[in-house]
């Protein structure tokens, strides 16, 4: 009994192992205060970065700036404990800027948060459906398109920012109405404001260059914050829009939850849903080309819909997987989740102890900040290389591009997936052909063999499904060879549908009807069931296992025929 134990555990351990967090498997191997000083240090740099960025994406998103500290805390600490990745940094991300701005403005703070709660809860249910696996399926020039489409509408979004621009009225969610305010605002254009931004991006890209391993980011915006104190012109700031920061989080509240307000919210619910499996699991890739090890994609889904359920509760925006503060998490030496769940108590303290300096951030700082996150976030190198690579690979990625532009992420995403699986299909529909030769003249066939005159070879090939049925069988119906024997090759076939199997039987079918032998060659098991369930039995038709084999057996079947009809004949 020990043997059979032994051999069927693996088999009941993987769907546990699959939904195990890391971090109770980085215990499990052993942890040391090596590892600890090693997790504290690079959750220390991680929140030194987070913390700029996390205020600029909510003020970005239409919240007030702590609102995205909520989410890299609460959303940080539990993505870190509970998902599938070793190194994955949770918190809120550019991508989700125009999505949350269109959803504040359409449905309240409320309605983010019940939309970020539905969301987790569907994040949840696909990892626990083990869904993890299909996210892959996001064709890649629809993931380098709405990436661009994102990082241009960021960049929009901060226009008012960066310009320092004073609007008569609020400013529209949607990409063309923006530009089109934004447009009829340039006179009220600050200088000051545009020096601060100038300046942060400046400093941000020369402590990129010159010193590559100091927080950019933090560095950009304490200089720019000491320049707006010593500067003559006034500037907005975090203080003067929103006052005062709150020291710590809020105390837990359910947003208000109804029939009717679930019911509205559910689109931007799926979008989150969606854009955050995306996400996380393309920043989990991230971390696992960088390291060598590989992340468990259900556990992190449940992960990051726990997180999101947490977020809701506690008024903070949509969570997810962050690519930048991921790669820094690796690059800073981290080991272990931990070094997540201390970047997140790195950032409660710095809450805590700097909530009334933080307000003096100019938010024409915070705006050259994400000027600079969608400029790396826009995959230039990749969108150059797709438009070159192929006709249909750059009508999709355009088509995305352009669509999550104007519109928004949602029609992006779908009409950017739909185009996708059109092109596929057609694709799949041209690959599959059809070919009529005489018996000596197929393919693989042994020419020691003997051949017969009145046998012909109809060869199958490609993916045969229902995309290329109508095509295949149009070909076959014009195929009316004069000859007593026709064998239907299927040997390399790659796919076949109900579809294309009901389109050959019922060309065999009529082929017999016109008094043809019937024969199919190079069927497999699935194959032979498809073409029996739709009709073309073993009294209809013969089925071998290569053509040689057909070819005998008909050849015996037609000689058998010749060599009686002159008896009957005479009788």
């Amino acid at each position: 009994m020990p043997g059979s134990s032994g051999a069927s555990a693996p088999a009941r351990a993987h769907p546990r192992a699959e939904l195990t967090p890391q971090l109770v498997t980085s215990l499990r191997e052993g942890y040391r205060l090596g590892d600890l000083r090693a997790d504290a240090l690079s959750g220390l740099t991680v929140a030194i970065v987070a913390l700029p960025l996390s205020m600029a994406l909510a003020i970005a998103s239409g919240l007030p700036p702590e609102n995205g500290l909520y989410a890299a805390i609460v959303g940080g600490f539990l993505i870190s404990a509970l998902g599938g990745s070793r190194y994955q940094i949770g918190g809120p991300a550019g991508a989700f800027i125009p999505l949350v701005a269109t959803c504040v403005a359409e449905h309240g703070v409320d309605g983010l948060l019940l939309a970020t709660g539905m969301a987790g809860v569907f994040l949840t249910i696909m990892g626990l459906l083990r869904w993890g696996s299909y996210v892959k399926f996001v064709p890649y020039p629809v993931t380098v398109g709405f990436t661009a489409g994102i990082a241009v509408a960021i960049f929009a979004t901060q226009l008012k920012e960066l310009l320092g621009l004073t609007l008569d009225g609020p400013e529209p969610a949607h990409f063309l109405p923006k530009l089109g305010v934004l447009y009829e605002a340039l006179p009220t254009v600050s200088f000051g404001a545009v020096m601060i931004s100038a300046a942060t991006i400046g400093i941000i890209l020369a402590v990129r260059r010159w010193r590559p391993g100091w927080p950019a980011f933090l560095i950009g915006v304490v200089g720019a914050t000491l320049l707006a104190q010593i500067s003559p012109f006034e500037v907005a700031t975090i203080g003067s829009r929103f006052g005062e920061l709150s020291g710590g989080l809020p105390a837990p509240r359910l947003p208000e939850i109804s029939f009717a307000a679930m019911r509205d919210v559910l689109p931007e619910a799926l979008t989150f849903t969606l854009l955050g499996a995306i996400e996380s699991l393309l920043s989990a890739t991230v971390a696992d080309a960088m390291t060598g090890r590989r992340h468990r994609s259900n556990m992190e889904l449940v992960a990051q819909g726990v997180a999101n359920m947490a977020a809701a509760v506690f008024g903070a925006m949509t969570v997810t997987g962050t690519i930048a503060r991921t790669a820094a998490n690796v690059r800073s030496g981290a080991r272990t989740p931990i070094s997540g769940m201390l970047h997140a108590a790195f950032l409660l303290a710095m809450l805590a102890l700097a909530a009334s300096w933080l307000a003096y951030a100019p938010l024409a700082a915070l705006g050259g900040v994400l000027a600079v996150v969608a400029w790396n976030m826009a995959e230039k190198h990749e969108f150059s290389a797709l438009l070159r690579s192929s006709g249909s690979d750059a009508t999709v990625l355009l088509t995305t591009f352009f669509t999550t532009v104007v519109f928004d992420l949602t029609w992006g995403i779908l009409v950017g997936f739909s185009l996708s699986a059109l092109l596929f299909l057609n694709r799949m529909a041209e690959s599959a052909q059809v070919e009529s030769r005489p018996l000596e003249e197929a393919p693989g066939y042994d020419p020691a063999e003997r051949t017969h005159p009145d046998l012909v070879v109809h060869r199958i090939t490609g993916a045969f499904f229902f995309g290329s049925a109508q095509s295949v069988g149009t070909v076959l119906d014009r195929m009316g060879d004069p000859r007593r024997a026709v064998i239907y090759d299927v040997s390399a076939l790659r796919e076949m549908d109900s579809s294309a199997a009901h389109t050959l039987v019922e060309a065999a079918l009529k082929a017999q009807r016109r008094g043809k032998r019937v024969l199919v060659a190079g069927a497999s098991a699935a194959t032979q069931r498809a073409l029996m369930r739709g009709g073309l039995s073993s009294s209809v038709a013969s089925y071998a296992p290569s053509v040689e084999a057909a070819a005998r057996l008909a050849r015996s079947e037609l000689e058998e025929e010749s060599a009686v009809s002159p008896d009957e004949n005479l009788g």
